[in-house]
């Protein structure tokens, strides 16, 4: 059959950068991504115009995740922030609006790209190894055995997320219960190959975050065991109560005819024939002693009756997700995937049953022996801010488990940022002549770069201002300070600045303040203390080391890929 169109030549655009239509979408979207940043961040709206659900957030995530990019080089920006939030769940904002600023301040220099990309690669290592050095003052050590930096680090990951519409006393409270959580999750006993737990979230909706909490082992929603009633459970002679795990369907239909042709015999039913073979496993489990039966899928009305008559209690629709946590639990790994053999090693255990209502939900309550797994009980007011609030828990629980694999967190605040580019500057001020002639690029292409990396740093601190606060930065530590919007003129900056942005320094010495939005390069600055004067431990603002760090390497990778492209080739049909 002939073609009833003639087929197009792709379409071919060169310098995709410099095209109009790519710089206002690039704008547009580093204009999205730096009003959602921060504490104070504007918190975005996304639908898709013709219905379905809103969703309204702060996060890069849940952003990306809605927004439909166009254009091709925009596309590869959003991919790489989307996988590096998929690997680390934080600062992909951070991410996102430092590419952008590379992507703005490098294309305005003249330099070739090839150059500003060896010199953004010599600029980067400089920085990444200070933020690796113990000399670094913007490295805080995590210690394991004092919860005081784990509190910072959760509280600054759940303050930074508005959308989720927590007052102070409810951040304290959930910072803690996220605490709670992740140590349930850490094995007691540590191992060669150690692996930490689970911490299942269950949604309870139009409750109050203070009756938010957590319970050892995990909870399974049901509706057939009426509350109040006591549950009298099989055990075995050892105290303990058996459960079996069924990852297949027990309905009943265990046949397909669309898998083939089934033969029978004249008079033989399917249906009665597989209810028998369910009953027969009934049979077996009793048996066996079983005291509790789990089925991820749907169980036959008569195979639950047969069991509870006979002192079995069983419970169907688990799920999918709880199927691994379940298992590890119990020690019934893996879930049973057959109904026509049974072996006496398939069985897990159980300390102890019980009930637990909460709000108009009603659980049943598994109790283990010893556990790395747990269940937090996610409570707030409205849809919207549960959504929001589950997507911040699950992110601090990913925080806390890179921590966790290296102790070492980052000031916040855009603390970090100033102070990197302040160190950088320092560094670049003082390189020997044969490291020009490596990078095959003069003193003044060098510079220009330097101050256009430095300037995109800067850009992310100045992020965290949505209310027309004037950002200085100080020439003794490199921090970051915020004056209050409508501040007098004074002769002293510290008249009006308390501590800078991460909490780390107060006003109490003569820091000599700059303004941040300057567009030359900054004096040099000393270096940052490893402790501050006095210990503020319980204020600070901090972020993850390995998610930032990644994120400073993919967000220079990515925008470095972005201003390397000469041509973009489109297929039109």
């Amino acid at each position: 059959m002939s073609r009833l169109e003639a087929k197009k030549p792709p379409l071919f655009i060169s310098e995709p950068l410099t095209g109009a239509a790519v710089s206002q979408s690039l704008s547009l979207l580093s204009a999205i991504f730096k009003s959602s940043y921060g504490p104070a961040g504007r918190l975005k709206q996304l639908h898709n115009g013709v219905g379905g659900c809103v969703c309204t957030t702060s996060q890069s995530s849940a952003l990306l995740g809605h927004l439909s990019v166009s254009q091709p080089v925009l596309r590869v920006l959003a991919a790489s922030v989307r996988n590096h939030v998929s690997r680390f769940s934080d600062c992909g904002l951070f991410t996102a609006i430092l590419c952008c600023g590379f992507i703005e301040n490098f294309r305005s220099l003249n330099v070739a790209p090839f150059t500003v990309v060896k010199i953004s690669k010599h600029l980067l290592s400089l920085g990444m190894d200070h933020l690796k050095s113990e000399a670094c003052g913007c490295r805080v050590p995590v210690d394991f055995s004092s919860v005081e930096t784990l509190v910072c680090l959760v509280r600054s990951i759940l303050t930074s997320k508005p959308a989720c519409m927590l007052n102070k006393t409810e951040v304290d409270h959930l910072t803690s219960l996220v605490l709670k959580a992740f140590i349930s999750t850490v094995p007691c006993h540590v191992e060669t190959n150690a692996v930490l737990g689970k911490c299942v979230i269950i949604p309870v909706k139009g409750r109050r975050v203070m009756d938010s909490t957590v319970f050892p082992g995990l909870l399974i929603e049901t509706l057939e065991i009426q509350l109040g009633k006591s549950l009298a459970v099989k055990r075995t002679d050892s105290n303990m109560i058996k459960i079996a795990l069924f990852s297949v369907s027990m309905s009943g239909d265990g046949f397909n005819t669309e898998e083939g042709t089934i033969a029978v015999q004249h008079g033989v039913s399917l249906e009665v024939s597989e209810l028998n073979q369910l009953l027969n496993v009934g049979k077996q489990l009793v048996k066996d002693e079983v005291g509790l039966v789990v089925c991820q899928k749907v169980m036959h009305p008569s195979l639950k009756q047969y069991l509870k008559e006979n002192g079995v209690m069983a419970v169907d629709r688990a799920g999918l997700s709880l199927m691994e946590p379940l298992g590890r639990m119990t020690g019934n790994r893996p879930p049973i995937a057959s109904i026509h053999s049974l072996s006496p090693g398939c069985y897990g255990s159980l300390k102890d049953l019980c009930l637990e209502s909460i709000a108009s939900k009603h659980f049943l309550h598994l109790i283990p022996e010893d556990t790395v797994i747990c269940s937090l009980i996610l409570c707030n007011r409205s849809e919207t801010a549960w959504d929001e609030l589950k997507r911040v828990c699950e992110t601090a629980e990913h925080v806390l488990q890179l921590t966790l694999k290296e102790p070492l967190a980052l000031l916040g605040g855009g603390c970090t940022e100033t102070h990197l580019a302040s160190y950088i500057r320092h560094k670049s001020s003082s390189l020997p002549a044969s490291t020009f002639k490596d990078l095959d690029c003069s003193q003044a292409q060098f510079q220009l770069v330097a101050d256009a990396f430095c300037r995109s740093l800067e850009s992310v601190a100045r992020s965290l201002s949505h209310d027309g606060e004037e950002i200085l930065t100080d020439m003794v530590y490199g921090h970051c300070w915020f004056v209050p919007p409508g501040s007098p003129c004074v002769s002293k900056w510290s008249h009006l600045v308390s501590r800078c942005g991460c909490g780390m320094n107060g006003n109490t010495e003569d820091l000599s303040w700059r303004f941040l939005h300057g567009q030359c390069g900054s004096p040099v600055v000393q270096g940052c203390p490893k402790e501050p004067s006095v210990k503020l431990a319980d204020l600070l603002t901090l972020d993850c080391f390995a998610a930032k760090c990644s994120g400073l390497q993919v967000a220079l990778e990515t925008a470095n890929l972005i201003l390397d492209l000469s041509y973009v080739i489109e297929d039109q049909n």
